[in-house]
């Protein structure tokens, strides 16, 4: 029998020298901590690995930890909470982990500059508990050699810390986290390795950097939408942008105001699950458009990851069966109540949870509606719907005894049904990112009414390009908002995070 050897024994945890806890009055000077620590703990992991391939002694565990900041108070003196966050619900010591403060600058300086002008209270910068893990600590686009990992002869588990499911959960997002007396409550509604996981998933499934996400983010279920999103962001380009810096694709390609797309652009040999453009601005304030697919799952999958960042608005824009004989082809439904029986968020908000309607949202989308077809009053109501929309997750629903799906859709009063819309609202909701769906009615399989061949192209030339201009002029009209009228106190529980 061949003869095992064993590792020798791990002798010691190495880090970085320990980081001496600050306090702050200002927001740019605690950022500014935040963003020299993460680089150094981050820089201290990825030189560790570099020094493990090139020989350094494998007998040592490596460790450095993510920043932290906190806050304490300890007053029940009323803030102005007509916002609906930027301050704390009692007295106590918050804190929250922190990933990629370059990345999260904007918003940082905006949640801690509220903090401190809400409370009158410093912040403190230290290293938290939470130590960083190794997949984490490589900058965006690193290509690890693999005879890096090769040379190495211990599993890469003994030497550094890994990602840790445990620390990815959404309790604190669900409302279900519960405080050990004696230590911090939440300053915010994600850790920063839940961030950091979700951050990796955006680049593999949307192709695109997580720098380049904009606040305000389209969501369809068809190709057609991205393809005329394409259009439009290329003509906004080479006419010099009109107020748009940049129009990003997949592969990070980059079309800068004024410019038009080099016809050498490298651009990936296959589209990602989920492709993925952004009209930028200045402050993230342009606008994303995600092509998510079909079907509930893939809804939830992407808006779990893009709410890490903490955008100001999503919205639908997609097809839909309508369900009422007096709808036509081409109608549009705008979304004030929906119907669960997508399933996929079940466990995480359960289906007698409400999800209301935001005004601000409802008021964009239709003032948009009627701004782009020209139609007002009792006119509009002649093309677009208002009410309750269903979301199933079996695409062949009409394949079922009619008994079943057709009787609930009747007492619920939809008016269309999709494999989206809800799931998206949902997690709008779980999220508290304001969320709106505005559809188009492309069949009406329970009048018999279906595309035939031909209408199918010629109903999608016609409509789509009306659809998303009503999906971009209605962003607009949300970025031109104040953030804190956009970010609604519908969305926030009994005990909230400071932190949006």
């Amino acid at each position: 029998m061949e003869k095992r050897i064993y590792p020798e024994p791990i002798e010691s945890v190495v880090s970085p020298e320990p980081y001496k806890r600050q306090s702050f009055t200002d927001a740019e000077s605690a950022v500014e901590a935040l963003k020299q620590l993460y680089a150094r703990n981050t820089q201290f992991l990825r030189d560790c690995f570099e020094a493990l391939g090139d020989g350094a002694d494998p007998a040592k565990r490596y460790r450095a930890f993510y920043p932290e900041v906190g806050v304490t108070t300890s007053s029940y003196s009323q803030v102005d909470s007509r916002q609906a966050y930027g301050h704390m619900p009692t007295p106590g010591t918050f804190s929250t982990t922190i990933t990629q403060p370059a990345l999260f600058e904007s918003y940082l300086l905006e949640q801690l500059k509220l903090i401190m002008r809400n409370h009158g209270v410093p912040v403190t910068v230290a290293e938290s508990r939470t130590p960083i893990p190794l997949h984490f600590a490589f900058l965006e686009g690193t290509h690890v050699d693999g005879s890096i990992a090769e040379r190495i002869k211990r599993p890469i588990r003994d030497l550094f810390d890994v990602p840790d499911l445990d620390g990815t959960d959404d309790h604190i997002a669900n409302g279900t986290f519960e405080a050990v007396p004696g230590e911090d409550r939440p300053l915010a509604p994600f850790t920063a390795q839940r961030i950091d996981y979700s951050l990796h998933r955006l680049s593999h499934y949307t192709a695109t950097s997580p720098q380049h996400f904009q606040n305000f983010v389209l969501f369809t279920n068809y190709q057609f939408y991205i393809d005329e999103f394409c259009l439009y962001a290329r003509e906004l380009m080479s006419n010099g942008g009109a107020g748009y810096s940049s129009f990003v694709e997949p592969g990070n390609v980059v079309t800068p105001a004024g410019e038009e797309k080099p016809a050498d652009c490298p651009v990936p040999s296959r589209l990602p699950q989920m492709p993925t453009y952004h009209l930028t601005k200045p402050n993230h304030g342009g606008i994303t458009m995600v092509n998510i697919g079909v079907g509930p799952s893939n809804a939830k999958t992407i808006t779990d990851h893009v709410a890490v960042l903490r955008p100001h608005a999503w919205l639908m824009l997609g097809h839909c069966a309508g369900l009422r004989n007096t709808q036509a082809l081409g109608d549009y439904v705008l979304a004030h109540a929906y119907v669960r029986e997508d399933h996929v968020l079940d466990d995480d908000l359960p289906v007698w949870v409400p999800i209301p309607p935001l005004a601000e949202i409802q008021v964009a989308l239709q003032e948009a509606v009627a701004e782009v077809t020209g139609l007002a009053g009792y006119d509009l109501k002649r093309i677009m719907r208002t009410g309750t929309v269903a979301t199933i997750d079996n695409r062949n629903w009409e394949l079922r005894d009619q008994r079943g799906p057709v009787q609930r859709l009747s007492q619920s009063r939809a008016i269309a049904l999709d494999m989206e819309s809800a799931t998206i609202a949902a997690n709008g909701f779980r999220f508290r990112v304001p969320y709106g769906t505005l559809l188009c009615v492309s069949d009406k399989p329970l009048h018999g009414e279906l595309k035939l061949p031909g209408m199918a192209t010629e109903f999608y030339k016609r409509q789509v390009a009306q659809h998303l201009t009503i999906g971009i002029r209605a962003m607009e009209k949300l970025a031109e908002m104040p953030t804190e009228r956009l970010h609604s106190r519908k969305l926030r529980s009994f005990s909230e995070t400071a932190f949006q």
